[in-house]
């Protein structure tokens, strides 16, 4: 059996039966269509241009008149004419426009000199509103309002000169009704349309219509058509909402003639021998189908077989390798054959891949739920560590006033206890800004191979004997810039818990490279470098792998951690812009990941060397203390007049500017950062400033992203010693005389 592709035996069937016969009648129909239409269209131009030099003509008698009587001796003293000039010109332009419809005027600019409208004797009065400036040169005037006429009209403008100078302008009215009857006159074919439009594309005069068109703009098409070309076939929809093809011709005076007739009559009535070639075409197409079905049999066996073989691959049944006949569909079969066979075994690979996606996904659900979590925890640690250090200042100002005051030792051990208590407490809101992420720093660059190997003695000692380390960083790793002791602070932490997970002994490594671009995710654009300190202890449960970064989470026993390892760790990388993560197996080991941003290439390795602070006391020194707390402000203002100072005391920033701006002498501010209120601290150092330079500013605040602003101000952190108060204050006083 011959096998044939179904594009041959289609061609055939085309190229013998149906193909010359439809190209014939196609080719004798199109030649048909397209003579009439470029008769129509010879039709339409030649109509355009007929009415083009009809009104043109029209126009021209106009000019001539106007220009004919610009010369007259009557007007040789326009603008100023007698009353005999007056009479003799005007019988002079009733004359000549005899039987026309319009009238002549001659103006100066500002107002009508005189116009055949009027009576013979009569002198025109005052300023007339629709007379336009005097024109330098002779021209067609568009459409302009009616005025008294009641109807627009259109104007032939001829300067009058006396001495190469023009003292008036000679008009003749163009009525749109004279050119209407030209319109009329031309006997356009029914359903066509004429029109003249002025310079301004407005309609003069339309056919059908009449006047009550005068006036109206073209269409918006229309008109951006005449402005690129003068003559040629357009397309458009007329105002009366109809779809015509027509012709534009733009003569010199810039005025347009229109012929056009409706699309659908364009192609015109079809002759009979054009319908028989027709008729004889469908004819042959009827045969055609028919010799259609009968291929088509042929085929759709070929086709259902390729059906039932595609079933099978779907439901992943093998597939039998036949032939149909049809060469294509031969091919087709053993490709299905192979096909399903590829996808027994890619199926397999592929319900893999997908759950191993899966199990991705809901890791990445797992830890941006993490991550909200411990981002809201973070808020909260940061407020209750800012209250917590106000509570702690109240405390370590009231314990140093009472040990300054008190000299008995049964004073002094409680007031030293407490003030050891204060500094517990003070290294515990310390960890909580940490987790916070709002804990200030000093970063530095550094470079992770020599910082790692210079590191990795003290790291020894906290894991102990027991516990083998090795250290890894990849040639080529980037810097990063971080707070060197919050760095140190988070290894040591992580070693801590590798110990305690390691109660036999074990290994300890800690590797550092550059982060894979696909463990960035919800992480500022940027460079990272990974941190890695794996063990091969315990490991953790995966319940509670997500809530190790929280304070105060602890697996140990009770007075075996304090569960602000790990949260100290979270807030170093958050802080430094990156992110801590937890990977843990039950049973093989645990792998802590820190993503810390990389340093530029730019940047320093090391800060500026701070100055030495100035000594000497505060007696007689006059401090104004801001502070919105009235317990912390009692102790403060109490532990400075015991320091010799004079205090003046302000509730806010708003009540210390007014005891400023009432002229109190004063040496040194020291106000709270974070106060109720439009303005906190950091704002009321800035006015200050600018209002009295010559007075210090200290900050103090128990919480405040202002800690480590670049704002120009010292700031302590509360709570803070009497001895750190007195370097502070008396600093920022010498450094502000002259």
């Amino acid at each position: 059996m011959l096998s044939l592709s179904i594009r041959s035996r289609l061609l055939l069937l085309v190229l013998a039966v149906l193909l010359p016969a439809v190209a014939a009648a196609a080719y004798v129909i199109a030649r048909t269509f397209e003579a009439e239409r470029s008769a129509l269209e010879r039709n339409l131009r030649d109509s355009a241009r007929a009415l083009s030099t009809v009104v043109d003509r029209e126009i021209e008698q106009r000019a001539t008149i106007v220009r004919v009587l610009a010369t007259a001796r009557a007007l040789e003293n326009a603008p100023d004419l007698t009353a005999e000039q007056r009479r003799v010109f005007q019988q002079q332009a009733r004359l000549a426009i005899d039987g026309m419809d319009g009238w002549i005027e001659l103006t100066d600019g500002e107002r009508s000199l005189l116009s055949t409208r009027d009576p013979m004797d009569r002198v025109p009065a005052g300023t007339a509103a629709s007379v336009p400036p005097l024109a330098q040169a002779a021209s067609v005037r568009p459409l302009s309002s009616g005025g008294d006429v009641g109807l627009p009209y259109a104007r032939v403008v001829q300067p009058v000169l006396r001495d190469g100078r023009v003292v008036a302008n000679l008009q003749m009215t163009i009525l749109p009704a004279e050119l209407q009857r030209i319109i009329d006159r031309q006997e356009l074919p029914p359903g066509w349309l004429g029109a003249i439009l002025d310079a301004r594309a407005s309609v003069v005069a339309r056919h059908p219509g009449g006047v009550q068109h005068a006036g109206r703009r073209a269409t918006p098409d229309m008109i951006e058509r005449l402005a690129q070309e003068r003559e040629g076939f357009f397309d458009s929809v007329s105002l009366d909402g109809v779809p015509v093809r027509g012709f534009f011709s733009t003569s010199q005076r810039g005025w347009t003639y229109i012929a056009a007739m409706p699309r659908l009559a364009l192609a015109g009535p079809l002759p009979p021998a054009v319908l028989q070639l027709a008729a004889g075409a469908l004819l042959l197409l009827g045969l055609a189908v028919g010799g259609a079905l009968f291929v088509a049999r042929r085929i759709v066996g070929p086709v259902n077989s390729l059906k039932v073989a595609a079933a099978r691959m779907r439901s992943g049944q093998p597939v039998a390798n036949r032939t149909t006949g049809l060469a294509e569909c031969d091919d087709v079969a053993a490709a299905l054959a192979e096909a399903a066979e590829s996808i027994q075994h890619a199926r397999a690979d592929l319900e893999r891949q997908v759950a191993d996606a899966v199990a991705r996904t809901r890791q990445a659900e797992q830890r941006v739920s993490l991550n909200q979590r411990v981002e809201a925890l973070g808020r909260l640690t940061g407020g209750v560590a800012h209250d917590f250090n106000n509570l702690l200042g109240v405390i370590s100002n009231s314990a140093h006033l009472i040990q300054r005051r008190a000299s008995t030792p049964e004073i002094q051990a409680p007031v030293a206890s407490t003030l050891r208590a204060v500094e517990v407490g003070s290294r515990l809101t310390q960890h909580l800004l940490r987790f916070s992420g709002r804990h200030p720093t000093r970063p530095t660059r550094i470079e992770l191979a020599r910082y790692l190997a210079e590191s990795q003695e003290l790291i020894r000692v906290v894991l102990g004997k027991r516990c083998e380390l090795s250290v890894h960083v990849v040639p080529g790793t980037a810097g990063i810039r971080v707070d060197s002791s919050e760095l140190e602070l988070a290894l040591i932490n992580l070693a801590l818990n590798a110990r305690d997970a390691l109660p036999s002994g074990g290994h300890v490594r800690i590797e550092a490279a550059d982060a894979p671009a696909e463990d960035l995710a919800d992480l500022a654009p940027g460079a990272y470098v990974q941190i890695q300190v794996s063990d091969d202890g315990t490991g953790i449960e995966e319940a509670i792998a997500d809530r190790v970064f929280e304070p105060f989470f602890t697996t140990k026993a009770v007075g075996k951690g304090t569960g602000l390892g790990l949260s100290q760790v979270h807030g170093f990388c958050v802080q430094a812009g990156g992110r801590a993560c937890i990977a843990s197996t039950r049973g093989i080991g645990t792998t802590v990941t820190l993503l810390l941003p990389a340093a530029g290439d730019d940047e320093p390795g090391v800060g500026p060397t701070p100055a030495p602070l100035p000594e000497g006391g505060l007696y007689g020194v006059r401090v104004l203390l801001v502070e919105d707390n009235a317990e912390l402000a009692d102790v403060t203002a109490g532990l400075l007049d015991s320091l010799g100072c004079r205090v003046v005391r302000a509730r806010s920033p708003e009540e210390a500017l007014g005891l400023i701006d009432e002229g109190r002498r004063l040496d040194v501010v020291l106000s709270d950062i974070v106060m109720p209120g439009d303005m906190d601290g950091v704002a009321l150092a800035r006015t200050l400033r600018e209002r009295r330079p010559d007075l210090a500013v200290v900050l103090i605040s128990g919480f405040s992203s202002a800690l480590h602003a670049a704002h120009g101000f010292p700031v302590l952190a509360k709570p803070c010693t009497p001895e750190e108060l007195i370097l502070a204050l008396r600093r920022a006083i010498d450094l502000r005389r002259p």
